[in-house]
């Protein structure tokens, strides 16, 4: 049987009880219509998860006794950051939430010459919460208790400067040497950088490869953006034992 999980971001180490309100409220009120004396589980976002029981439910309100705490993590064994071109629409928020459900430790949204989505500051400050929120909503369904966090939309090269200290740093191309083979057998972290729809122009290549980006290839495809990133995190994660 599914067990429901809600996050809790305002923090539950000591707590006894609670209130969920708003949103969470509502769902578990009147969307899974969840009853007094049923058990769900949370997490903060800070380690491990809580179980909790229902005490009573009252309109969009559930009040809830908090049970115990588990140290239950189920975090990749190496921390990825995704650099990720911002792509239309539900491409970007699909990237995200399957990237989540992999494992990512960090996805910074860029824009580059060939984006088709310019964001401007008010807009781009509502996308960050709305693609933070996504990320939220996959931890709750694939089981992580730690939440991604997901970056203010930057220019490629304050995206770069963010990881400027990072041991692996990698970025797909059809034509490139590396395989998958030849990366090491483990990182202490790693970063992908994959371009929006059009791909990265080739001044921006430059720039990945002076920022000590390697070019790696996997396979003789070209990936459209809502893949690569995602296939790029499937084959290293499965290469360093988490699959």
């Amino acid at each position: 049987m599914r067990v429901t999980r809600i996050y809790y971001q305002d923090g539950l180490h000591d707590l006894q009880s609670l209130t969920l309100s708003g949103q969470s409220g509502q769902h578990v009120a009147r969307v899974l219509r969840m009853r007094a004396g049923e058990k769900l589980v949370l997490f903060d976002g800070l380690g491990g998860e809580y179980l909790a029981s229902i005490e009573s439910v009252q309109g969009d309100k559930v009040q809830l006794s908090v049970l115990g705490h588990e140290a239950i993590e189920r975090e990749a064994p190496v921390p990825v950051t995704l650099i990720q071109g911002v792509s239309r629409g539900e491409r970007m928020d699909w990237t995200i939430q399957k990237a989540t459900e992999l494992g990512v430790h960090r996805i910074v949204p860029v824009t580059s010459l060939r984006s088709m989505v310019k964001l401007k500051a008010d807009r781009a400050q509502r996308r960050r919460e709305h693609w933070q929120q996504v990320a939220i909503s996959a931890c709750e369904q694939c089981g992580r208790n730690r939440v991604p966090e997901i970056g203010a939309p930057a220019s490629l090269e304050d995206g770069l400067a963010q990881v400027e200290a990072f041991a692996l740093k990698l970025t797909l191309r059809a034509n490139a040497a590396k395989r998958l083979a030849q990366l090491p057998d483990s990182a202490p972290e790693a970063c992908i950088a994959i371009g929006p729809e059009g791909g990265f122009d080739d001044r921006e290549y430059q720039l990945l490869e002076q920022a000590g980006f390697q070019g790696l290839r996997l396979g003789p495809r070209i990936l459209r953006t809502e893949t690569a990133g995602l296939a790029a995190m499937a084959a290293l994660l499965s290469r360093w034992g988490d699959f």
